[in-house]
């Protein structure tokens, strides 16, 4: 019983500078990402999708961002404009997962959000579980509204995050984990 657990316990994140070619074939990552989009999902609303940035896309997407970062910050110093313009580049393929939001639904917002941020933890659960490695980034270009222009986000739609895919080049170390005894609480009336 516990055996199938050991994909949760062993499941970490991998630097996105650490991860290289290859990315999911065509197939895998339709496997994948079919698999990551059965969450829970409050009034079947399908309040997420997916936008893939990969080959010189992510590039381009990169060198935008710079100019939407120096434009807001004139003083922004190279090394973090160059980081800015090179963010996506490092892993072969980043999904963005998106929250589309339904206002006029019965559904709180927070739970539409949970949704979408359920669909990027599948991506990071099911990428570890074929053997690649993942990172779900945000950063302000997550919160940008100039950014989800560039993504064709609509109004009511919003990244979660960036998942960026790839296979590890390092051994990535676990890292500490909180105690359950510290998290765990019984209520009682």
């Amino acid at each position: 019983m516990f055996t199938a657990l050991s994909l949760l316990q062993q499941r970490h994140s991998v630097p996105s500078r650490q991860l290289g070619e290859p990315a999911p074939d065509e197939a895998t990552l339709q496997a994948l990402l079919e698999a990551a989009i059965r969450v829970p999902d409050h009034g079947k609303l399908v309040p997420f999708r997916l936008v893939r940035l990969q080959g010189e896309a992510k590039l381009h997407f990169g060198e935008q961002l710079a100019s939407i970062a120096i434009r807001n910050h004139p003083d922004m110093s190279d090394a973090k404009l160059e980081k800015d313009r090179l963010r996506y580049t490092f892993a072969p393929l980043v999904v963005v997962v998106v929250a589309c939001l339904h206002a006029d639904s019965k559904v709180p917002e927070i739970e539409q959000k949970l949704c979408a941020g359920n669909v990027a933890y599948n991506i990071l659960l099911g990428a570890y579980a074929l053997g690649y490695g993942a990172q779900w980034l945000t950063g302000w270009a997550a919160y940008d509204r100039e950014v989800a222009g560039i993504l064709g986000l609509a109004e009511h739609e919003h990244v979660v995050g960036f998942v960026h895919l790839g296979t590890p080049q390092i051994e990535v170390p676990d890292r500490d984990r909180p105690a359950l005894a510290d998290l765990l609480s019984t209520w009682t009336p």
